[in-house]
């Protein structure tokens, strides 16, 4: 049995131009669609610039409701056309919370559902904790028509409990839109391939493929910037990168893996055959200590 699937990563520049942000997306999504992908990534908010750099409250009214954000309504018409699947990160507002949100839209145009962005960072030039609730859904899983895919987003990506809990609940593609960059604070830093690696790690600790797409240019906002380095890839099961882009380039990356053979080879090594669940109540504490 063979079960081929084609997934893509893309990677761009934001401004504020909203509706140009779109079009370059589109293009991206028909240019992967032409290439063969059938389930493309969008990276993280890009309907604008990154607007977490400091807070603001005028950037608080960016947040819209799922049924009337311009960019979920947008990609449905086009998914339903080329017959893909798109996650599509948007700033979500339900009631008097915010999140950094990612509707998953089906191949039919058909939203399946939302995820929230469980995990939030705070720090200079990443203040989303000013702007965002932490996500109340749960990591999730998604029935696509080609493929069952978990989506977490940019800082989510950092946690091996995300992509694990994704695994377990039958993810077979690991999906991660991301906006991450230079430090503000510390020009010298540069975590691109720490990044890399440490989402290379969760591809290989899972035994399936990993997509990751981030965005590129300098972002200026209130005296800060940062200089997004792009560096999108995919991984196949064993956390080898086998397509990457640069830092500065904007483009499009494919490739095919053959979900059957993935899953003789997952279950074949034993990672989840050898777990033992019993033994990891410490994980579910703060402070490590096991539960009472």
């Amino acid at each position: 049995m063979s079960r081929i699937v084609t997934v893509a990563a893309t990677q761009m520049a934001c401004s504020w131009d909203l509706e140009a942000n779109i079009e370059i997306a589109e293009q991206q999504v028909r240019e992967a669609a032409a290439k063969g992908a059938q389930i493309i990534l969008l990276q993280e908010l890009f309907e604008t610039p990154y607007f977490c750099q400091k807070p603001n409250p005028d950037y608080l009214q960016l947040a819209t409701p799922v049924e009337d954000n311009v960019a979920i309504r947008h990609f449905q018409k086009v998914a339903r056309e080329l017959q893909v699947v798109l996650p599509i990160s948007f700033f979500e507002r339900a009631g008097r919370a915010r999140f950094n949100s990612i509707a998953i839209i089906d191949a039919d145009g058909r939203n399946l559902g939302v995820y929230r962005k469980s995990h939030i960072p705070d720090g200079p030039g990443y203040h989303e904790k000013y702007y965002f609730n932490p996500g109340d859904t749960g990591f999730k899983v998604w029935n696509t028509r080609y493929a069952r895919i978990g989506v977490g987003i940019c800082w989510d990506q950092w946690f091996p409990e995300c992509a694990r809990s994704m695994a377990l609940q039958g993810a077979e593609i690991l999906f991660y839109p991301t906006a991450i960059g230079s430090e503000p604070h510390d020009k010298s830093i540069s975590s691109r391939d720490h990044w890399q690696r440490v989402q290379q790690g969760h591809a290989g600790a899972n035994v399936m493929p990993l997509v990751a797409s981030n965005r590129i240019g300098n972002e200026e906002q209130d005296g800060y910037d940062i200089t997004f380095y792009g560096s999108s890839f995919i991984a196949n099961q064993f956390g080898e990168k086998v397509q990457e882009l640069n830092e500065t380039e904007e483009g499009v990356l494919v490739h095919s893996f053959d979900l059957d053979e993935l899953e003789h080879i997952r279950s074949a090594w034993g990672t989840f055959r050898d777990r033992r669940a019993d033994l990891y109540g410490s994980i579910k504490t703060l402070d490590g200590s096991l539960e009472s």
